[in-house]
């Protein structure tokens, strides 16, 4: 609920509108899930939300953390559906890397969740929930702030357009977590008209897209969004981005052996990189029980990576984090659904 919403029903229950406000800031600010414990209010008025309202906080349903100290963790929601996300810890920066739906329609070839069924998308609260449930477990276990957060979980975070920006609105609002917008990163598979209308809505966060092969044939067949949404389309709406923003791009580009990893293919991704001021991230595969793909070697990532860096591109190398646990990127799906659909 809004703010507004919330005066208005407490009015309609005979309590003061001010109460609201106090409310509001137990949910979004404290990140408070237990009426009990919004001391501020009246044992009577406590009593009173129980009997009237829910609220349906997610729960960390079970935590794995990988040798590299990566955090993964299946989280419940109200409703029984599971979804993942995951904590990244580094030198410098502890990322938090979130799911928008439950599963994903976009049937990507190379990615686990691309499996899965797309059961619904998540609310802003769900979102919001696993920024705040990630964030403890930096505090928790490695004693250091959320720095940074990745929309790169599970699902595509433009077909759950309004959530997701919903969601980054109180995560980056003074009465909610305050995190500063540029330090989150949302990433695309590529959905042209929505990468206009982020260019609309004028925002502040970071934009990544999944790119993977700089050609419409490769990419039309390991992504079969591409097919609506060709590589002309995402240039020109990349274009309208960055105009509207002035916000540069983030390229992923996950490097296949033998199929996107020739030097061919980093030419034609460099060109690609013409369009828009833009860096590149070369992603290690991490291969899943349903395809067939594999990761490069690792000489053939160096001489494509030193090709970019030599017209002028930034370009870095991300090795896989968290991968004995099924947490690295890609490898995301609920194993034990079976299990989970008979609970549910």
């Amino acid at each position: 609920m809004s703010l507004s919403q919330i005066k208005d029903q407490l009015t309609a229950l005979g309590e003061q509108g001010f109460r609201a406000k106090q409310i509001y800031e137990w949910l979004w600010e404290k990140s408070c899930v237990d009426f009990d414990q919004m001391s501020n209010l009246s044992k009577p008025l406590r009593e009173k939300l129980k009997e009237n309202f829910t609220i349906n906080a997610v729960k960390v349903k079970e935590s794995q953390i990988s040798s590299d100290k990566t955090i993964k963790s299946s989280f419940r929601l109200y409703d029984g559906n599971i979804i993942e996300g995951v904590l990244i810890p580094a030198p410098e920066r502890m990322t938090a890397c979130v799911s928008s739906q439950v599963g994903c329609s976009l049937t990507c070839k190379f990615c686990a969740t691309g499996y899965m069924d797309r059961k619904r998308n998540l609310n802003a609260d769900e979102i919001y929930d696993q920024v705040v449930l990630i964030s403890k477990q930096a505090e928790e276990n490695y004693n250091q702030p959320l720095t940074n957060i990745v929309y790169m979980g599970m699902g595509e975070p433009l077909l759950n357009y309004a959530n997701m920006m919903k969601s980054v609105e109180r995560i980056t609002a003074p009465d909610g977590l305050n995190m500063a917008a540029k330090r989150i990163t949302v990433s695309t598979a590529g959905i042209a008209k929505m990468i206009k209308k982020l260019g609309d809505d004028q925002v502040r966060f970071n934009l990544a897209l999944s790119l993977h092969a700089a050609n419409d044939k490769k990419r039309n067949e390991i992504m079969p969004i591409n097919e609506q949404n060709s590589l002309a389309a995402l240039a020109e709406a990349l274009k309208y981005f960055y105009a509207k923003t002035k916000s540069p791009i983030t390229f992923e580009y996950i490097v296949f052996n033998n199929f996107n990893d020739e030097l061919e293919d980093a030419k034609e991704l460099a060109r690609f990189c013409k369009h828009v001021p833009c860096k590149v991230n070369l992603i290690e595969y991490n291969p899943i029980a349903l395809a067939d793909f594999l990761n490069a070697e690792a000489d053939k990532i160096d001489v494509f990576a030193n090709y970019l860096k030599s017209q002028g591109i930034i370009t870095n190398v991300r090795r896989s984090r968290g991968k004995d646990i099924d947490a690295a990127c890609g490898q995301l799906a609920i194993k034990d659904k079976d299990k989970e659909t008979s609970e549910a």
